[in-house]
This record gives C-alpha cells, sequence and structure tokens, in this order.
C-alpha cells in the first residue's frame, strides 16, 4: 500500500470490503539539532479521496466514468440497470442524473477508483428498507443490490430542483453514496410520524418509503418571493432522513412538533 494513502473508513459484507482513503502529498524538510541532521517527513492532506473495493466472492456495480484500476481476476461488463427502451432510459437518466448503465466488475481481486475532492459514505441495506438517493449522489453497490428509478407521481415532484425522479437502492449488501460533507457532518432523522420540513439542497438520502412533498416554504407567489426561499421537502412517516446541514447555511431545517 502507498504510503500516500490514509484509510479513513470501510466496511465489510458478504464476499466485499470496501473502503475509503484520503491522498495526502509527502513533504521532506532537512532537520538539524545538536550537530546532527535527519529527514523529516510531513504529509499533507490534498482534499482528494478515492475507494477501494476488495472482491471476495461478490462483485460491484460501479458509476460510468469512476474505474481507475484492478489487480486480481477480475471480469468486467457494461450492465444496464434500468428497464424500458433506450429513450425511457436517456429521460430518466437525464432526470435522476445518474446513467441507465454501469460498469459491473467480478471475480477475486482489488478495483481502485478515480480521485475525487467528494466525500465517501458507506452504508448497507438489510433488505427490509429501500433507499431514495440525491441526484447524482450514486457512487457503487454491491451486485446484490437493484439500482432503478423511482418517479414521483405528484406535480411537486416535477417541479423541483431534483427532477422528477431520484435514484432507488433496494435489496441487501452495501452501497457507497457521494456526500459533499464528510460522514460525521451528515445528520440523521429518525422520523415517527411528525414532519421533517429541509431546504431542498441539503438532501443526500431517505427511506422510500416516507411521504415526501416538494413545494414552496410557504404558500403564495408574493409570499414565497419575500421569503427568499426556495423549494423545500416536507416529509411524513416512519424512517430516516440523511441530510447535510453545513453543506453550505441552511435556509430551513426544522422537525415540526
Amino acid at each position: 500500500m502507498s504510503s500516500h494513502r490514509f484509510k479513513v473508513s470501510e466496511q465489510a459484507g458478504a464476499g466485499l470490503g470496501v473502503e475509503v482513503y484520503e491522498i495526502a502529498s509527502l513533504q521532506r524538510v532537512v532537520h538539524t539539532q545538536g550537530g546532527h541532521s535527519e529527514i523529516v517527513e510531513h504529509y499533507h492532506a490534498t482534499g482528494q479521496r478515492q475507494v477501494r473495493f476488495v472482491l471476495s466472492g461478490s462483485g460491484i456495480l460501479l458509476e460510468p466514468g469512476a474505474f481507475l484500476y484492478s489487480q486480481g481476476k477480475i471480469a468486467s461488463a457494461v450492465r444496464q440497470h434500468e428497464k424500458g427502451g433506450m429513450f425511457t432510459r436517456a429521460l430518466r437518466g437525464r432526470a435522476t442524473g445518474e446513467s441507465a448503465f454501469a460498469t459491473s466488475f467480478d471475480g477475486q481481486g482489488e478495483v481502485w477508483t478515480e480521485l475525487t475532492t467528494q466525500h465517501f459514505v458507506i452504508a448497507e441495506l438489510d433488505g427490509q428498507e429501500d433507499m431514495l438517493l440525491d441526484d447524482r449522489a450514486f457512487y457503487a453497490c454491491q451486485n446484490t443490490v437493484q439500482l432503478s428509478t423511482h418517479v414521483h407521481k405528484g406535480v411537486s415532484g416535477v417541479l423541483s430542483g431534483n427532477g422528477f425522479a431520484q435514484p432507488r437502492l433496494s435489496g441487501r449488501g452495501l452501497f457507497v453514496v457521494e456526500s459533499p460533507v464528510p460522514a460525521e457532518e451528515i445528520e440523521v432523522a429518525e422520523l415517527n410520524g411528525e414532519e421533517l420540513i429541509l431546504d431542498g439542497d441539503l438532501m443526500l438520502m431517505y427511506s422510500a418509503n416516507l411521504q415526501v412533498q416538494l413545494r414552496p416554504l410557504v404558500s403564495g407567489l408574493r409570499n414565497a418571493m419575500r421569503s427568499g426561499e426556495g423549494l423545500v421537502y416536507a416529509i411524513q412517516g416512519h424512517g430516516q432522513v440523511f441530510f447535510t446541514p453545513t453543506h453550505r447555511r441552511a435556509s430551513v431545517a426544522s422537525l415540526g412538533e
């Protein structure tokens, strides 16, 4: 393992290990004291990260263009994860910000991804609850997880800044999402029937069984203009909501009583 990579998080599943690395630059300085000189090494964060997947009986689906290199007996192929004709897939891909295809990797060995300034969150589905992701948040998933498109049926979903559709993950296994903030800055709201009002730009992912409406914060065009707020998520039900309050200053993110 190269010394310029430092592991910051990891998680293991059935036949698959996922590791996130920070990239650092090395600076060597000659330090002299008491007539003796020595070379001291200092590492400085570059703000770049990458993911390593260790395959030992399972496989992964990776976002197109994210692959860097692999080592071992690894077979790769392009997999279509969205049903329907080419035109339908293209429309849904444009709506969600995701491709209708992913690159699959199977075998025994390791797969490394391209460097990026985005942060990564490793999570796991238990087969009991689906998750809906924010646009362009999907990065990779175990091949036991199904990636599809969830289409909002309400008009407010069509008008939202996140488009009329979102990526949906179902099944059982590990998955990785891209985040604009570190994992420790992500907040999780546990909803038990109350309402969560959330600035749309702060959403990362949420339980698919929650009832979600995308609407103006206040009613009336004049009031909406005066408030300076855009569309917000109004979420109700029982489930989890993952959001990024430090991504930018939140205009509104409050739990209703």
